[in-house]
């Protein structure tokens, strides 16, 4: 089975994730940050994975460095759990309408980290939720899981389903390109590694 648990801890965050990329979608996440854990749970939900999300952070300060860390390190365990990626697909996109909301992901499981990240201008605070760190997420999870990621919002309003579409197009993305595929035989690029 293809799974990764990574422990990170620095003085302003202790995170510790579990990740099976050949799960049933069971998640289970506290991070503190409460729209956060909604967030990462449909990410593991729709893309199939079971997910494991512990972390303890300096909330009171703000949530950055507990949101920052935590994807930091569910980057790391996406990467874990790939191993060689030997037999995968590699390369996933979606398209995910949610309400008013239509959202475009495509990823390439390449080892090289690259964010290409649109979405229109929302309002700054869901709940108490920051909402500048959406693309600072983008970029923690593509630094560590050393990925191409593209998301395009290509229409939206509501800040909430903006940032949910994302993280479902997301999931689904990941789920093709992480799927075993029988016709792949060993590292699927011509280099002979990802």
């Amino acid at each position: 089975m293809r799974t990764a648990k990574v422990e990170r801890s620095t003085k302003e965050s202790s995170v510790s994730i579990s990740l099976n990329l050949d799960g049933s979608g069971t998640i289970d996440v506290s991070t503190g940050v409460p729209f956060f854990d909604h967030m990462l749970s449909q990410l593991g939900k729709h893309a199939g994975f079971d997910l494991t999300v512990k972390t303890e952070g300096d909330v009171e300060v703000d949530s950055h460095h507990t949101v920052e860390d935590t994807s930091l390190a569910f980057g790391e365990a996406l990467r874990t759990a790939l191993g060689d990626k030997s037999g995968i697909r590699r390369f996933g996109d979606a398209l995910v309408p949610l309400d008013e909301v239509l959202v475009q992901a495509a990823v390439d499981l390449s080892g090289r980290p690259y964010l290409v990240h649109r979405q229109p201008e929302i309002v700054e605070l869901i709940g108490t939720f920051d909402t500048t760190l959406g693309k600072h997420i983008w970029e923690s999870i593509v630094a560590e899981a050393r990925i191409a990621l593209h998301i395009r919002v290509l229409e939206g309003r509501n800040a909430h389903h903006v940032f949910e579409a994302q993280f479902k197009a997301v999931a689904r993305a990941l789920r093709d390109a992480v799927a075993l595929d029988s016709r792949v035989s060993g590292i699927p690029s011509t280099k002979g590694s990802l």
